[in-house]
């Protein structure tokens, strides 16, 4: 039998393999939910040493989960309970900015970088690293690429797929593969990068990366606006896109009792309108404040005299912008707070949102009529983020919880499907929607995944249980 944690201590600097309870940190995930069990945590400081122990893993036949801030939201960076426990391996410590080239629109850095220290590397260049979301303050360039993280820019930028140009990734025999070109185009056989982009580890581990930056907006006009409903807040998005174009950057909707939830956490806050529908926008371009906000002002002023909008405050200065986005980027932390609260991620065309908030909302309600809906949506590019709370004397009072998630999630899932949805649309597949996965997929996709698995790794150590669940197991 392997002494696989002190084969690793053997290859690591003194203090980088944990075990007992000084890895307990690495064994949850960020909302306290999910626990699980691993044979120990190592936290290497190079590409080099996340080789070795890969491939100490790999002659050991033994799991190894990649692990990055731990702000996923479905469970692929916590070690599954019902496996062998695996290694879990960190990559806190490559959080290294190894070059920025302003000049070429590029940014090389460590898998383990904060997001937030990448977007404030590349504003000191004057340029713009523009994957955004509420946990950037801790979420890790690697762990944004492995689950293609989109957030709040989609609209205008794209997801992290479009903002990388070049990966380094360690593949599961411990080799490394050096794809680091900070290329527009390069059309030399396969795209391999597109392979881990959103693969959530299964198929490698991502140890650096070369972002795609782009040119930092000037000026931004930013609004809050109250709508009475999601079909009038349609209509706004695209006269909105008509007068301002790819100025545009943000389109953000949530409903009345999920603003009340970011208040009822944050008490110093307070809702900018008085509506059942809120919508957050903004525009950013290169040129003067003041051409900004009188385009803005001019679309919004045409929609009020149209009966779209019920009332808009435009922000008048950077602290209250920061006040606007303060409210959209608190609703992860006040969901995770208020009450027990289950939530889908889903996306449909962006002309099908309104719809799919009347048939979703009109099913949960027919089968849990006591439940509060709590909506927040990246309108401007499909997905939302549809949470179902229950009070904790209603949660015991229909069924066990696991079924009643199990339930929630179905019924929301069928919804998008019926209108040409997906079940996943930033958060990946994780852990937690596996099964999601297997009956949502065309047969012919899922077999073509589990192929593509098996050519990858073919011993399935790359975390195992992840995405395909019970196909890839370590065997």
């Amino acid at each position: 039998m392997i002494d696989l944690p002190a084969q690793l201590s053997s290859l690591l600097p003194a203090g980088a393999v944990l075990t007992g309870n000084d890895m307990s940190a690495y064994l949850q995930d960020w909302w306290g939910r999910q626990i699980g069990t691993a044979l120990c945590a190592v936290l290497p400081n190079t590409t080099e040493e996340v080789a070795a122990i890969v491939r100490a893993c790999a002659n050991a036949k033994h799991g190894v989960v990649p692990q990055g801030g731990r702000t996923g939201l479905t469970g692929a960076g916590v070690p599954d309970v019902s496996n062998k426990p695996p290694v879990i391996l960190s990559l806190s410590r490559l959080c290294k900015i190894r070059k920025l080239d302003a000049m070429n629109g590029s940014i090389e850095v460590d898998a383990g970088c904060v997001l937030s220290n990448v977007q404030s590397a590349a504003i000191a260049a004057d340029r713009l690293f523009p994957v955004s979301l509420g946990a950037e303050g801790s979420c890790q360039i690697g762990g944004i690429i492995s689950t293609n993280a989109g957030g709040t820019n989609v609209l205008r930028y794209g997801t992290t797929r479009e903002n990388v140009l070049g990966l380094e990734v360690v593949l599961p025999d411990g080799t490394i593969w050096n794809g680091m070109k900070s290329l527009r185009k390069d059309n030399a056989g396969y795209a391999l990068r597109h392979m881990f982009i959103g693969a959530e580890g299964t198929l490698g581990i991502v140890t650096g990366a070369v972002l795609k930056l782009h040119p930092l907006p000037k000026a931004h006009a930013t609004a809050w606006i109250g709508v009475a409903d999601p079909d009038l807040a349609l209509r706004l998005l695209n006269r909105i896109q008509t007068d301002c174009g790819e100025r545009l950057t943000a389109f953000e909707l949530m409903n009345e009792e999920q603003l009340a939830s970011v208040i009822a956490h944050h008490p110093v806050a307070a809702s900018p309108t008085e509506a059942p529908w809120h919508l957050l926008i903004e525009l950013a371009d290169m040129h003067g404040p003041e051409t900004l906000h009188e385009t803005l002002l001019s679309s919004l002023d045409a929609a009020m005299n149209a009966g779209e909008i019920l009332d808009a405050v435009v922000a008048q200065n950077g602290a209250q912008r920061e006040s606007f986005w303060a409210l959209r980027h608190g609703t992860a932390e006040a969901n995770r707070n208020t009450g027990h609260l289950l939530s889908a991620d889903i996306s449909v065309p962006v002309s099908s949102v309104p719809q799919f908030l009347i048939v979703a909302s009109t099913a949960v309600r027919a089968r849990f009529p006591e439940a509060q809906l709590v909506i927040v949506s990246h309108f401007g590019d499909g997905n939302v983020h549809f949470g179902v709370r229950f009070s904790s004397g209603d949660w015991g009072s229909y069924c066990d919880p696991t079924v009643m998630a199990l339930s929630v999630r179905t019924i929301v899932n069928d919804c998008a499907d019926a209108l040409g949805g997906s079940f996943s649309a930033e958060h990946g597949v994780g852990r937690k929607l596996v099964d999601e996965l297997r009956r949502r997929t065309d047969q012919a996709g899922y077999q073509s995944m589990q192929r593509l698995k098996e050519a990858f790794d073919p011993y399935g150590i790359m975390n195992p249980g992840c995405v395909l669940g019970g196909q890839d197991r370590v065997r």
